[in-house]
């Protein structure tokens, strides 16, 4: 892990690779940037093993390729959008400082999708929180969240969702997700927003319209 007061003066090795899973441009399907045109990078990993997962191929990394800065850097050329979303798996897995420095140097928005369940790494305009109680978050991501989104399977992760809010800035947009398997969840998430207005409904758009 590259240490915090060091960062500035990582030199950029465009030689250091992550184990990519797909990077493809689309639009952000969920939460506060929903709908807003964006370029994905999916990191292979994770340790979090939820049971709902819908990206349960992204649990390994022996599969996927090694890719290189210079590799990813190719994969933008012609791409017209500045918002890059970094995702997974659990990107924090890996150490994010080389990839994110690349894409600052480049003009690009970073943003993350993490359970903040490894220490946090890179540099980021924006960062969506999305906690799962299977591998409970480390403590050091309340402070970078810009947004707090919780998957809802049934009505104990309420509890979860709210002892997770707690923790953060009244002001920080809060949203509460379907898990897309369960249909009744969405129910139980409308009648919950109605009786606590400090939560918003996310919905994955992006599966309602059949693209990535």
């Amino acid at each position: 892990m590259l240490l915090e007061q060091n960062k500035s003066d990582y030199l950029l090795d465009l030689e250091y690779k992550y184990p990519i899973v797909e990077m493809f441009h689309s639009i952000q399907g969920e939460g506060f940037w929903s709908g807003e045109n964006a370029f994905f990078i999916r990191l292979a990993g994770c340790d979090v093993f939820c049971p709902w997962c819908d990206q349960k191929e992204t649990w390994t990394m022996k599969k996927y390729p090694l890719l290189t800065l210079a590799n990813i850097k190719n994969n933008l050329i012609n791409i017209d959008t500045k918002h890059i979303i970094i995702t997974g798996g659990e990107p924090l897995l890996h150490d994010l400082f080389p990839l994110t420095k690349m894409l600052k140097n480049l003009g690009y928005k970073t943003h993350i999708e993490t359970s903040g369940s490894h220490p946090f790494s890179g540099e980021f305009d924006w960062v969506t929180f999305s906690p799962k109680p299977y591998k409970l978050p480390k403590e050091n991501i309340y402070n970078y969240v810009s947004e707090l989104k919780v998957v809802i399977n049934d009505e104990k992760d309420f509890i979860f969702a709210e002892s997770e809010a707690e923790k953060l800035s009244h002001n920080i947009p809060k949203y509460l997700q379907p898990q897309w398997e369960n249909s009744a969840s969405q129910q139980l998430i409308f009648n919950y927003i109605l009786h606590h207005p400090q939560w918003r409904l996310s919905l994955q758009t992006h599966k309602f319209i059949q693209v990535r």
